[in-house]
């Protein structure tokens, strides 16, 4: 016999609790309580009695462990494959969430295609589509006919059909839809997400099908459903930047098999999705003579140099309170900036509205382009233009010194491929005021 509870789950991040509440205390979302039945097994006196230990194999010294022959699939896409960490392993588990629109089942579909192109017994699971509207998808984008589509959301269903002949490519569309009948709860639900998820990963490993999933994400931008969910598969990527532009950044924010926070840039068109294999000449399109408030930085994301340009504008406030506004950029780290520039620097902008964004949508968080958001806000603050091929990048910190970010050399590297001639860097530019100083000589 089972007996059944109630328990209340957070729909945005999975939050447990006994009772319903309006505010969750986890993420602080309002309303997102669903009540969930669970059952729970009812355990007879007779049954503990008789109940035999559980038998482990016990631990095992590491150098007697054979050692892991990891072999990488090429998915045709170079970019994506350096994202990955140099292609897929199998067994692994990745998901891939973005906000609606972003192009998330287009580029699963295009990868499933292309796989199949390859020989790879490749099969995409559409629980948001019906086969036939796959299907017009996949002729829009030029996927392979060959590819196996199974339109399916009860996922027990669809394990035991591919259980007589795994597939070495396995895509969920998406993990929100999908379903498992001995869980008690609907499909979407914080108990199916998580159950759902660790049948695949059961199915992954033991099979050594690659599992692609798909994730939707909350208004937040964070993946919905519990965090445990991140936190079992082996992979974690996200869509970033504005979804209704012609270009998409898919960000590696978890790898187990590579690299974190690399990223790989796709341009969208009616075709489907295109790699960009020169991020930085992309962010730097189109760039001619600029006026005053604009600063090209070398930002390093993951391993990879990338240029991009960094905008400020200062103007008077308005309504006495200063306006500090930042897109793509760490807004905490902004006002240290501002605070730094008034203290170190005596540019007074204590009455004055400051915004500050990078150009092309990609989101810069390292402390390596500091210097290069100072540099933008005085220019902006003095209406004076940088001097022309000019690149800056340094760590500022609270007493106004410099410091040299890490790998100062392949940032200097890529300004020069571009064709910049001029790096105000440490240890030239010493503190904040100097490199002012240089980047207006």
């Amino acid at each position: 016999m089972a007996k059944a509870k109630s328990a209340y789950f957070c729909t945005a991040c999975g939050f447990e609790s006994a009772r319903w509440l309006g505010r969750c205390p986890s993420c602080e979302a309002w309303n997102t309580f669903d009540d969930a039945p669970v059952l729970k097994p009812v355990k007879s006196s007779a049954g503990r009695a008789g109940a035999q230990p559980l038998r482990s194999a016990g631990p095992v010294a590491l150098g007697s462990i054979d050692d892991a022959q990891v072999a990488r699939r090429r998915t045709g896409m170079r970019e994506f494959d350096a994202l990955l960490g140099g292609g897929i392993v199998s067994g692994s588990v990745v998901l891939l969430g973005g906000p609606p629109g972003a192009g998330k089942s287009t580029l699963l579909l295009q990868l499933a295609g292309a796989l199949s192109r390859d020989g790879a017994r490749t099969v995409y699971v559409c629980g948001e589509e019906s086969a036939a509207q796959t299907k017009l998808r996949a002729q829009r984008i030029g996927a392979e006919p060959d590819l196996l589509v199974f339109a399916e959301t009860n996922l027990r269903a669809v394990l035991d059909a591919l259980e007589r002949e795994p597939p070495q490519i396995l895509v969920i569309d998406s993990i929100q839809t999908m379903w498992l009948p001995e869980v008690d709860s609907f499909a979407g639900s914080v108990s199916q997400v998580r159950d759902c998820t660790q049948v695949l990963m059961d199915f992954a490993k033991r099979t050594g099908c690659a599992t692609f999933v798909v994730g939707h994400v909350t208004k937040d931008g964070a993946i919905a459903g519990p965090r445990l969910l991140e936190h079992l598969v082996d992979t974690v990527l996200y869509f970033e930047g504005d979804p209704s532009g012609e270009y998409r950044i898919v960000r590696a924010c978890k790898n187990r098999f590579g690299g974190i926070d690399e990223i790989c840039v796709f341009a969208m068109d009616d075709r489907g999705l295109h790699e960009i294999a020169d991020p930085s000449a992309l962010f730097l399109a189109g760039r001619g003579a600029r006026p005053s408030g604009s600063c090209v930085v070398p930002t390093l994301v993951g391993q990879r140099p990338v240029l991009v340009e960094i905008q400020a504008l200062v103007g008077e406030a308005a309504y006495g309170t200063a306006r500090r506004l930042a897109a793509n950029v760490d807004a905490a780290r902004m006002a240290m900036i501002i605070a730094v520039l008034e203290r170190r620097a005596d540019l007074q902008l204590s009455g004055h509205d400051v915004y500050c964004s990078v150009a092309g949508g990609l989101r810069v968080t390292e402390t390596g382009a500091d210097l290069g958001i100072a540099l933008a806000i005085a220019s902006a603050f003095r209406d004076r233009p940088l001097r022309a091929g000019t690149v800056a990048f340094g760590e500022l910190g609270l007493s106004g010194e410099v410091r040299a970010p890490a790998q100062p050399g392949r940032r200097a590297a890529e300004a020069t491929k571009l064709g910049f001639t001029r790096t105000i860097a440490p240890p030239g530019a010493a503190d904040v005021a100097a490199a002012i100083q240089l980047a207006f000589d």
